[in-house]
């Protein structure tokens, strides 16, 4: 009979580890922007809300950036603003224990497909549609790079840009 128990519950405890690896909940601390990939140069698909939690999929390695899911469909957040429980605290994901077993996840090699981005994955009402522009247009941007520009905080309505921040137009594309 032990022959047969022990290897069953120790195949149960292994299984269940890997649903609980899988099943990792993080929390807002503030009002989170979700982007369609791994950076701020990816367009704000959501808004994970504070207080406000998700499944954390996982995180790309060496990088504050992490990807969750939703029944409403998957993100990007960004670390510093989401914590979890680690062994009963609940820890800043970024300064999580080393020993925590969080899947790593690759970043993704071109989230510009599809042409389109919209909608709420956690949230609110679709957003309009956001189109890549035709080529021609990319391919003035790609050959006529300027530095970007860095300001803090996150973009909230009735934001404005600083007086110091040069805005250029694209010849030809409105």
């Amino acid at each position: 009979m032990k022959r047969i128990l022990f290897p069953a519950v120790a195949g149960a405890l292994v299984a269940m580890s890997g649903t609980a690896l899988a099943d990792t909940a993080v929390s807002a601390v503030a009002d989170l922007n979700i982007r369609a990939g791994p950076g701020p140069q990816y367009p704000v698909i959501g808004v994970l809300a504070a207080g406000q939690s998700a499944t954390l999929d996982g995180c790309i390695q060496n990088s504050k950036w992490c990807t969750i899911a939703e029944a409403n469909g998957q993100g990007w957040i960004y670390s510093d603003y989401v914590t979890a429980d680690f062994g009963g605290n609940e820890v800043v994901l970024t300064r999580r224990p080393a020993d925590a077993d969080i899947t790593i996840v690759e970043a993704p090699a071109d989230v510009d497909e599809p042409d389109i981005y919209t909608g709420a994955i956690i949230a609110g009402e679709p957003i309009e549609p956001i189109r890549r522009p035709p080529a021609e247009v990319r391919t003035y941007i790609e050959t006529n790079r300027v530095d970007p520009v860095y300001l803090e905080g996150e973009v909230v309505t009735g934001a404005t840009l600083p007086d110091t921040v040069e805005l250029r137009e694209i010849p030809d594309y409105d």
